[in-house]
């Protein structure tokens, strides 16, 4: 492992301990080896200034829930060690009682949680103290004999302690090991399935303690079996079916899920072990990770996904019931990952964030597993121990955020014409209320405008069916499925009587605002079929209602979008699939609108620029963003019991009322 300590970044830091604390803790975090997403723990001890001006140690844990690559001082939580020190001296303390009194002795109120293992920083006699769940350590511990392995491995360089729940537990199981020992002439302390703690009164021989423990793990591994490294392979892809597993996790669920296919090369090598279901069923790779991706994954295997999603939750209600009854019909029966042998893994989560940590979780635990294989057999802990660490109320207050779910979480949009006005607007709210949204556009500035994990734009030409068709598979792909489709993409053509009407104005009018939608359409339909309370929402014009002169082209394409969507809606109600169609009028903030047009049409009709764009009966601008609150009422529960409907949003107009 490298050893990332750099002299001159290190010795521009301030003299603060809590500095160096920070920096050599995003060291650690920047290594996905040792920890993962907020998973490990650092602390300095330090002395503090309180209120009424007397000097106390601190100790400066780790916020639980701080990710380590990112944490900053505000992350860490200052605690008394005289609590500290007197709770170690007690024979049995509850968790909740713990968690209590260690919030209590801080001296910032306001500052994160402190870790659960709190104590055991506060028991190592030394100023910095890392913890990290190192892969290579725990792979060894948690292969056939592990213990015996690690002990021939360190010999004196660490104490070693099996595993124990974390938290009061644990502390005490590590001072009753350590009583009497010369904490001088060790480099660390390894709990056995779960990880490995190194220290010292400097920063830097810390953070070296832990890379040269890690490294020797590392290169034991590489002597015992060799380098392992996935062969690129192929793989098929089935996005419908893909589809189809993203709805039967979601009706189990019960909510809105993203469901990330991973290909990578170790994910597809993974899922064509002949013997990966068993594999999975023996234990993770440390219990830390549980909550995050449950006990095991669903394995697919011949039959079909969604009968084996109902298969899997039945298995884990019955795990559940049999070390606590009460809680069997109250969790969620859903997975948090799939091995799908031929295809790669799945993860499934609410958010972008969620399948990313299952995905990394995923890839580290499938390596450690295929080791632990070679080593001898992978074993690790109890399915009890699992348990117990999956429903410790502890860890599960890591995975309540502080917002409310948004109502578009889990679901995934479509928005054509997203570069800009109505669009756009349409495509940014609905990402805001928790969608995972594609945006497609001829602007190539799309890529650029929308380039978030979530929030994807690309360049297409809706004109173009196979550009069509990819840039859908492409969403499909990126987060499993559709939900939510807004065909909005359109052309004003110039303004020219029946008579005066070029045939390829007319045409083009027809290709882009009318035939093009058909064609998405039809891409869209056998995805929006596995969707989740899918929805589409046409956005058409004043003009079918109202058409004016000199707008044939136009007017007769959005009259024929506005009788697509109405057929639409008969076909597809008995999917499920809700299809509906805004009709707005006078929106002012879109490209079309340039400040000479509008001078001229005011001029046009005797009035300021204020006054035409208020000219309704309501007297109200109407803006991109109130079509986009229209639209994303249409696409929500507002409207979940309506299909077939045309809205206008126009302020009031006299010849559509």
């Amino acid at each position: 492992m490298k050893n990332l300590w750099n002299d001159s970044e290190a010795s521009a830091l301030s003299e603060d301990a809590l500095s160096l604390r920070v920096y050599t803790s995003r060291l650690l975090g920047a290594e996905a080896d040792l920890v993962l997403h907020g998973g490990g723990n650092t602390s300095v001890k330090a002395a503090g200034e309180n209120f009424f001006g007397e000097t106390e140690e601190i100790l400066f844990i780790k916020g639980s829930g701080q990710d380590l690559r990112v944490v900053c001082q505000e992350g860490f939580a200052p605690v008394r060690m005289s609590v500290l020190h007197r709770l170690l001296d007690l024979d049995q303390v509850a968790d909740e009682d713990l968690i209590r009194i260690q919030r209590s002795a801080m001296t910032l109120p306001d500052a994160p949680a402190p870790s659960i293992e709190t104590l055991v920083h506060a028991l190592i006699p030394f100023k910095y103290v890392d913890h990290t769940h190192a892969d290579a350590v725990v792979t060894i511990s948690n292969s056939a004999g592990g213990e015996q392995k690690i002990r021939s491995l360190y010999g004196n360089r660490v104490v070693i302690v099996p595993y124990v729940h974390p938290g009061f537990e644990l502390a005490k199981k590590i001072k009753a090991a350590t009583t009497g020992l010369d904490w001088g002439k060790v480099e660390g302390l390894i709990v056995l399935n779960h990880g490995i703690f190194t220290f010292a009164d400097r920063a830097r021989t810390s953070y070296d303690r832990m890379i040269s423990l890690v490294t020797t793990a590392e290169a034991y591994i590489t002597e015992n079996i060799g380098g392992l490294k996935p062969q690129k392979m192929a793989y098929k892809e089935d996005l419908l079916s893909l589809s189809r597993i993203r709805r039967a996790v979601a009706d189990i669920k019960g909510t809105a899920v993203l469901a990330r296919l991973n290909q990578s090369p170790q994910a597809c090598e993974f899922g064509r072990l002949p013997d990966v279901k068993s594999l999975l069923l023996k234990s993770p790779l440390t219990a830390d990770h549980i909550i995050r991706t449950k006990p095991v994954p669903v394995v697919f295997g011949d039959h079909d996904p969604a009968a084996e999603i109902n298969t899997y939750a039945g298995v884990y209600r019955d795990y559940v019931g049999k070390y606590e009854p009460r809680l069997k019909n109250k969790v969620d029966l859903s997975p948090r990952w799939a091995v799908w042998p031929g295809y790669g893994c799945i993860a499934f989560g609410e958010t972008m964030r969620d399948t990313q940590i299952v995905i990394d979780i995923g890839e580290h635990l499938t390596r450690a597993i295929q080791i632990g294989e070679k080593l001898g057999g992978w074993e690790g802990l109890s399915e009890q121990q699992v348990f117990d660490m999956e429903f410790w109320p502890i860890q599960r207050k890591k995975l309540k955020g502080p917002d409310p779910l948004k109502p578009f979480q889990g679901k995934i949009a479509l928005v054509t014409g997203a570069a800009s006005g109505i669009g756009r607007a349409c495509a940014e709210l609905l990402h805001a209320s928790g969608a995972a949204v594609v945006g497609l556009d001829l602007n190539p500035e799309i890529t650029t405008l929308f380039n978030s994990d979530d929030l994807t734009g690309i360049f297409c030409d809706i004109t173009d069916e196979d550009a069509v068709k990819a840039s859908v598979d492409d969403t499909v792909r990126r987060f499993g499925g559709l939900d939510i489709l807004v065909p909005n993409a359109g052309i004003f053509t110039a303004s020219r009587k029946i008579e005066e009407l070029e045939t390829e104005t007319w045409n083009r009018s027809m290709e882009i605002n009318l035939t093009s939608n058909q064609r998405l359409l039809r891409h869209c339909i056998p995805y929006l079929k596995n969707g989740i309370e899918a929805a589409i929402v046409f956005i058409a014009s004043k003009n079918v209602p109202a058409p004016g002169p000199g707008a044939s082209a136009y007017s007769v394409a959005k009259a024929g979008l506005t009788q697509l969507a109405r057929v639409a809606a008969l076909e597809l109600g008995p999917d499920g699939i809700r299809v509906n169609v805004v009709h707005p009028n006078a929106v002012y903030d879109t490209a079309l609108w340039t400040p000479e047009v509008l001078e001229n049409r005011a001029c046009h009709y005797g009035c300021t620029i204020e006054e035409y764009k208020t000219k309704n009966c309501l007297k109200a601008e109407v803006s991109s963003r109130d079509v986009a609150e229209l639209v994303c009422a249409m696409a929500g529960r507002a409207f979940a019991k309506t299909t077939g409907a045309q809205v206008p949003i126009d302020g009031g107009n006299d010849r559509v009322i």
